[in-house]
């Protein structure tokens, strides 16, 4: 038999078993390829009458204009601080939770803590927003409540640009605590226990164990964890940033995605805002977007947009 008749039979003999995969190649292409036609915008001059194939090439201009703005790099920044803030402060965070909540013996308070931990996460963005508005207002949020009740307060927290970030990473924290522990736990539930007996027979104290057991056993997972956070730095929740934005702290709550939404949806500028979604999705290269497009960082020469 030739190679292409053996290949041509082992495909007719597994072809039952393709099948299985066809639903993820018709998801991946409707998805994942077929929306890349649509890309081509961010480099013509769209118009919705001409379509895309007649709208004008007009190349890199709308790359320029938003990176030759230095009022738009700001959005960079914030994109940046909140995301940088999130991985540095949440990160750890899940994991101290869990190391904790492994030392608890008693099981019955241990489920509790575990299932009060993980309901937040169900909580929608919308709801979760609505809930900091209200703890969190000036006159009735109990927090300034109690505020009061030292003698401190009461602060608008929602309207101060210099609160956004910390309010952003905290409320963050408090929502994916529980659910971003359980693969920490799971790790922590495969440490094998005669190490524990070993460490303790030598005279090793719980808090030693944690350091040289637990720890250096879940150190792959969270070297893994760390990563997949590491890789979506850019990646910072849309509907959150734009729920908690109100007109007096835009400086700090601007991000990327929400100037994308508004240039798109309200200004009706599609091909500036496909720009700078796609920008936003390929600026993790290890190269300077900006050198390619000719615009100069901080020496005055670069290309200034509108």
């Amino acid at each position: 038999k030739t190679l292409a008749s053996i290949k041509s039979e082992r495909i007719r003999k597994s072809s039952i078993f393709l099948l299985f995969v066809l639903p993820a190649l018709v998801y991946l292409f409707l998805y994942c390829y077929l929306p890349l036609y649509g890309v081509q915008i961010a480099f013509k001059d769209y118009r919705v009458g001409k379509g895309i194939e007649g709208s004008a090439w007009v190349g890199f201009k709308h790359f320029q204009k938003f990176l030759g703005n230095a009022t738009n790099r700001s959005l960079i920044w914030n994109t940046l601080r909140l995301s940088v803030e999130t991985l540095i402060v949440g990160f750890p965070m899940p994991i101290i939770f869990a190391v904790l909540l492994n030392e608890v013996r008693q099981q019955h308070f241990k489920k509790l803590v575990q299932t009060v931990s993980y309901a937040p996460h169900f909580i929608s963005t919308v709801v979760l927003v609505s809930m900091l508005t209200l703890f969190l207002d000036k006159n009735t949020g109990i927090v300034n409540t109690m505020l009061r009740a030292f003698g401190a307060g009461p602060y608008d927290f929602m309207s101060r640009s210099d609160w956004f970030p910390h309010i952003y990473v905290i409320s963050d924290i408090w929502q994916n605590l529980g659910w971003n522990s359980i693969i920490y736990i799971s790790a922590l539930a495969g440490v094998d226990v005669g190490l524990h007996e070993a460490a303790r027979i030598d005279g090793a104290s719980r808090l030693q164990r944690i350091f040289h057991v637990d720890l250096p056993c879940i150190f792959p997972t969270i070297a893994i964890m760390l990563i997949m956070q590491t890789g979506n730095l850019m990646t910072v929740g849309f509907e959150k940033a734009f729920l908690m934005q109100n007109p007096l702290n835009l400086e700090t709550s601007e991000i990327i995605s929400t100037f994308v939404y508004k240039m798109g949806l309200n200004y009706r500028q599609y091909s500036y805002s496909t720009a700078i979604g796609l920008f936003n999705n390929i600026n993790q290269q290890n190269f300077s977007f900006e050198d390619i497009l000719g615009v100069s960082g901080g020496s005055g020469r670069g290309r200034r947009g509108g």
